[in-house]
């Protein structure tokens, strides 16, 4: 039987599913590749540091609020049709890649998008305890900020050591 969804259940579950990326298969990886990449590079090209930083903080907390009402409005712990706690991880992975001012490459994009899929599939720890321990909304999106901290690391070593492979240089 299924439960009729008032309005602000459905914009919510729009908005969490980042349209209908949410219902693709593999939805994180669809949701980062067809919005979360355009996106970043839109922030990085029109928003300072400070901008940005503050645009993925209030899609980190966003994301948070919308796992917690959005998983009991779908009846399922961290939905994958709710997938905007990827495009915070992959804003978190990010950040200041390259400096704000100079124009990512495509290298860059596509090594942070390919570090940050597969560092978040895999759940490196804390990641999978974070996930099982915290509450709600925490839990879910505490996981992909885990991803996006190690592969923002990641980026910034390669950057230092290998600016040239990354075009950088």
């Amino acid at each position: 039987m299924s439960r009729t969804r008032t309005t602000s259940q459905r914009v919510l579950l729009l908005i969490g599913s980042v349209g209908p990326l949410g219902y693709a298969p593999a939805s994180g990886t669809v949701a980062v590749a067809v919005a979360g990449v355009p996106l970043y590079l839109l922030m990085h090209a029109h928003l300072s540091l400070s901008w940005y930083v503050l645009v993925t903080a209030g899609v980190t907390f966003f994301g948070v609020w919308i796992h917690h009402v959005g998983d009991r409005v779908l009846g399922e712990k961290d939905s994958r049709k709710l997938v905007i706690d990827e495009l915070a991880g992959y804003f978190v992975a990010m950040t200041a890649v390259p400096a704000f001012g100079v124009t990512p490459t495509w290298q860059l994009v596509v090594l942070g998008f390919l570090a940050e899929r597969a560092i978040d599939i895999v759940k490196i720890p804390p990641a999978n305890w974070i996930e099982k321990r915290w509450p709600g909304g925490w839990g879910v999106v505490g996981d992909d900020i885990v991803a996006g901290l190690y592969t923002l690391a990641l980026l910034h070593l390669a950057m230092g050591l290998f600016p040239g492979l990354l075009g950088i240089g």
